[in-house]
Protein backbone atom coordinates (compact mmCIF):
# COMPACT_ATOMS: atom_id res chain seq x y z
CA UNK A 1 0.00 0.00 0.00
CA UNK A 2 2.49 2.88 0.86
CA UNK A 3 4.00 1.82 -2.41
CA UNK A 4 1.04 2.78 -4.57
CA UNK A 5 0.97 5.73 -2.37
CA UNK A 6 4.16 6.53 -3.37
CA UNK A 7 4.10 6.02 -7.02
CA UNK A 8 0.62 8.40 -6.81
CA UNK A 9 2.62 10.73 -5.02
CA UNK A 10 5.30 10.49 -7.87
CA UNK A 11 2.63 10.51 -10.47
CA UNK A 12 1.80 13.57 -9.56
CA UNK A 13 5.06 15.20 -9.59
CA UNK A 14 5.87 14.44 -12.35
CA UNK A 15 2.54 15.72 -13.93
CA UNK A 16 2.66 19.08 -12.28
CA UNK A 17 6.89 19.20 -13.82
CA UNK A 18 5.40 18.38 -17.30
CA UNK A 19 2.62 21.10 -17.20
CA UNK A 20 5.14 23.63 -16.07
CA UNK A 21 7.16 22.79 -18.65
CA UNK A 22 4.44 23.34 -21.12
CA UNK A 23 4.27 26.34 -19.76
CA UNK A 24 7.29 27.54 -19.91
CA UNK A 25 7.39 26.58 -23.76
CA UNK A 26 3.97 28.10 -24.51
CA UNK A 27 5.41 31.36 -22.68
CA UNK A 28 8.54 31.06 -24.98
CA UNK A 29 6.70 30.73 -27.94
CA UNK A 30 4.34 33.81 -26.87
CA UNK A 31 7.92 35.56 -26.43
CA UNK A 32 9.40 34.64 -29.78
CA UNK A 33 6.64 34.62 -31.74
CA UNK A 34 3.72 36.20 -30.53
CA UNK A 35 0.02 34.50 -30.79
CA UNK A 36 -2.73 33.34 -33.99
CA UNK A 37 -5.11 36.17 -32.23
CA UNK A 38 -2.89 39.14 -32.48
CA UNK A 39 -0.19 39.62 -29.84
CA UNK A 40 2.78 40.72 -31.22
CA UNK A 41 5.82 38.81 -30.09
CA UNK A 42 7.12 40.22 -26.84
CA UNK A 43 10.58 40.32 -28.22
CA UNK A 44 9.81 42.89 -30.65
CA UNK A 45 10.08 45.92 -28.34
CA UNK A 46 11.57 43.87 -24.68
CA UNK A 47 14.21 42.65 -26.93
CA UNK A 48 15.23 38.97 -27.39
CA UNK A 49 16.23 38.17 -23.97
CA UNK A 50 13.38 40.26 -22.36
CA UNK A 51 16.22 42.24 -20.77
CA UNK A 52 13.98 45.92 -22.53
CA UNK A 53 15.23 48.52 -24.39
CA UNK A 54 16.44 51.99 -23.47
CA UNK A 55 15.09 53.00 -27.18
CA UNK A 56 11.01 53.20 -26.52
CA UNK A 57 11.52 52.95 -22.81
CA UNK A 58 10.49 49.26 -23.08
CA UNK A 59 11.32 47.80 -19.89
CA UNK A 60 13.08 44.59 -18.45
CA UNK A 61 10.74 42.04 -17.85
CA UNK A 62 13.60 39.06 -17.36
CA UNK A 63 13.51 37.73 -13.68
CA UNK A 64 10.49 39.99 -12.39
CA UNK A 65 8.01 37.83 -10.14
CA UNK A 66 5.72 35.79 -12.17
CA UNK A 67 2.51 37.42 -10.35
CA UNK A 68 3.58 40.77 -10.76
CA UNK A 69 3.66 40.37 -14.74
CA UNK A 70 0.33 38.41 -14.74
CA UNK A 71 -1.30 41.06 -12.64
CA UNK A 72 0.46 43.74 -14.97
CA UNK A 73 -1.10 42.27 -18.33
CA UNK A 74 -4.07 41.86 -16.33
CA UNK A 75 -4.47 45.40 -15.20
CA UNK A 76 -3.76 46.08 -18.97
CA UNK A 77 -7.10 43.49 -19.87
CA UNK A 78 -9.29 45.99 -17.67
CA UNK A 79 -8.04 49.30 -17.92
CA UNK A 80 -6.74 49.91 -15.12
CA UNK A 81 -3.05 50.55 -16.39
CA UNK A 82 -3.16 51.85 -19.53
CA UNK A 83 -0.50 51.79 -22.89
CA UNK A 84 -2.00 51.90 -26.32
CA UNK A 85 0.60 48.95 -27.31
CA UNK A 86 0.00 46.74 -24.45
CA UNK A 87 -3.47 47.37 -24.13
CA UNK A 88 -3.42 45.70 -27.55
CA UNK A 89 -1.09 42.84 -26.62
CA UNK A 90 -2.75 42.23 -23.58
CA UNK A 91 -6.07 41.73 -24.95
CA UNK A 92 -5.40 39.32 -27.25
CA UNK A 93 -4.00 36.79 -24.47
CA UNK A 94 -6.31 34.47 -22.11
CA UNK A 95 -5.54 33.25 -19.27
CA UNK A 96 -3.43 30.43 -19.95
CA UNK A 97 -1.22 32.37 -22.31
CA UNK A 98 -0.97 35.44 -19.51
CA UNK A 99 0.47 32.79 -16.83
CA UNK A 100 2.55 30.93 -19.44
CA UNK A 101 3.99 34.37 -20.71
CA UNK A 102 4.43 35.61 -17.18
CA UNK A 103 6.10 32.25 -16.07
CA UNK A 104 8.28 32.08 -18.71
CA UNK A 105 10.35 35.81 -18.42
CA UNK A 106 10.00 35.31 -14.30
CA UNK A 107 12.33 32.09 -14.90
CA UNK A 108 14.99 34.49 -17.17
CA UNK A 109 18.14 36.10 -16.85
CA UNK A 110 19.11 38.85 -18.84
CA UNK A 111 22.57 40.24 -19.11
CA UNK A 112 23.68 43.66 -19.70
CA UNK A 113 26.49 45.81 -19.85
CA UNK A 114 26.26 49.12 -17.79
CA UNK A 115 24.38 52.41 -19.25
CA UNK A 116 26.12 55.53 -19.22
CA UNK A 117 24.77 57.80 -16.73
CA UNK A 118 26.63 60.98 -14.83
CA UNK A 119 27.91 59.61 -11.67
CA UNK A 120 26.81 62.53 -9.63
CA UNK A 121 23.46 61.66 -10.20
CA UNK A 122 23.70 58.58 -9.47
CA UNK A 123 25.26 58.62 -6.22
CA UNK A 124 22.42 61.46 -5.60
CA UNK A 125 20.24 58.22 -6.38
CA UNK A 126 21.42 55.78 -4.31
CA UNK A 127 21.37 58.16 -0.95
CA UNK A 128 17.92 58.38 -2.15
CA UNK A 129 17.40 55.05 -2.71
CA UNK A 130 19.12 53.80 0.04
CA UNK A 131 17.79 56.43 2.45
CA UNK A 132 15.09 58.32 1.47
CA UNK A 133 14.37 62.12 2.05
CA UNK A 134 12.66 62.77 5.21
CA UNK A 135 12.48 66.28 5.03
CA UNK A 136 9.69 65.58 1.65
CA UNK A 137 8.52 62.69 4.10
CA UNK A 138 9.98 60.41 1.39
CA UNK A 139 11.08 56.78 1.87
CA UNK A 140 13.79 54.87 0.84
CA UNK A 141 12.89 53.03 -2.03
CA UNK A 142 14.87 50.26 -0.68
CA UNK A 143 12.18 49.44 2.00
CA UNK A 144 9.19 48.48 -0.44
CA UNK A 145 11.44 46.89 -3.27
CA UNK A 146 14.79 45.55 -1.82
CA UNK A 147 18.07 47.08 -0.58
CA UNK A 148 19.46 46.09 -4.23
CA UNK A 149 15.86 47.04 -5.91
CA UNK A 150 15.97 43.15 -6.74
CA UNK A 151 11.82 43.40 -5.80
CA UNK A 152 9.91 41.64 -3.09
CA UNK A 153 6.92 39.22 -3.65
CA UNK A 154 4.44 40.30 -6.21
CA UNK A 155 3.61 44.01 -4.92
CA UNK A 156 6.80 45.31 -5.61
CA UNK A 157 8.87 44.60 -8.33
CA UNK A 158 12.48 44.44 -9.36
CA UNK A 159 13.23 48.02 -10.87
CA UNK A 160 17.11 47.25 -10.63
CA UNK A 161 18.19 47.61 -14.08
CA UNK A 162 15.38 49.27 -15.46
CA UNK A 163 15.72 51.41 -18.54
CA UNK A 164 16.35 54.88 -17.50
CA UNK A 165 13.50 56.20 -19.82
CA UNK A 166 11.19 53.67 -18.54
CA UNK A 167 11.70 54.34 -15.00
CA UNK A 168 10.95 58.22 -15.48
CA UNK A 169 8.29 57.25 -17.90
CA UNK A 170 6.31 55.32 -14.85
CA UNK A 171 7.52 58.16 -12.31
CA UNK A 172 5.36 60.71 -14.28
CA UNK A 173 2.50 58.08 -14.69
CA UNK A 174 1.96 57.39 -11.00
CA UNK A 175 2.65 61.24 -10.33
CA UNK A 176 -0.58 62.32 -12.96
CA UNK A 177 -2.57 59.60 -11.32
CA UNK A 178 -2.48 57.71 -14.99
CA UNK A 179 -1.53 55.19 -13.52
CA UNK A 180 -3.04 53.67 -10.01
CA UNK A 181 -2.62 50.05 -10.36
CA UNK A 182 -0.12 49.90 -7.08
CA UNK A 183 -1.39 48.92 -3.42
CA UNK A 184 -2.93 51.58 -1.70
CA UNK A 185 -1.17 54.29 -3.84
CA UNK A 186 1.99 54.03 -2.54
CA UNK A 187 3.70 54.91 -5.65
CA UNK A 188 1.71 57.55 -6.44
CA UNK A 189 1.93 59.27 -3.26
CA UNK A 190 5.68 58.74 -3.44
CA UNK A 191 6.28 60.43 -6.84
CA UNK A 192 3.99 63.37 -6.28
CA UNK A 193 6.87 64.27 -3.25
CA UNK A 194 10.27 63.43 -5.72
CA UNK A 195 11.21 66.30 -7.30
CA UNK A 196 11.81 66.07 -11.74
CA UNK A 197 15.82 66.00 -10.84
CA UNK A 198 14.99 62.96 -7.77
CA UNK A 199 13.16 61.22 -10.29
CA UNK A 200 16.13 61.03 -12.47
CA UNK A 201 19.27 60.54 -9.87
CA UNK A 202 16.88 57.39 -8.84
CA UNK A 203 16.32 56.38 -12.13
CA UNK A 204 20.39 56.60 -13.22
CA UNK A 205 21.14 54.68 -10.08
CA UNK A 206 19.18 51.87 -10.58
CA UNK A 207 19.82 51.17 -14.14
CA UNK A 208 23.24 49.83 -13.52
CA UNK A 209 22.47 47.93 -10.60
CA UNK A 210 22.98 44.28 -11.28
CA UNK A 211 25.13 45.06 -14.44
CA UNK A 212 28.85 44.27 -15.34
CA UNK A 213 31.46 45.36 -17.76
CA UNK A 214 30.53 41.87 -19.66
CA UNK A 215 27.15 42.13 -19.37
CA UNK A 216 26.67 39.01 -17.01
CA UNK A 217 26.83 39.08 -13.29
Amino acid sequence: MKAFHYLIALLGVLAVSSGAAQDLELGEQIAQQGTTSGAAPCMSCHGEQGAGMEAGNFPRLAGLNGQYLAKQLRDYQNGTRNDPVMVGVASALNDEEIEAVAAYYAAQEAFLPPAQVDAEQAERGRILAQEGNWSSYTPPCASCHGPEGIGVGEAFPAIAGQPVGYTIEQFAAWRSGERQNDPQGMMEAVAKRLTDEEIAAVAAYYVNLGRSENGGE
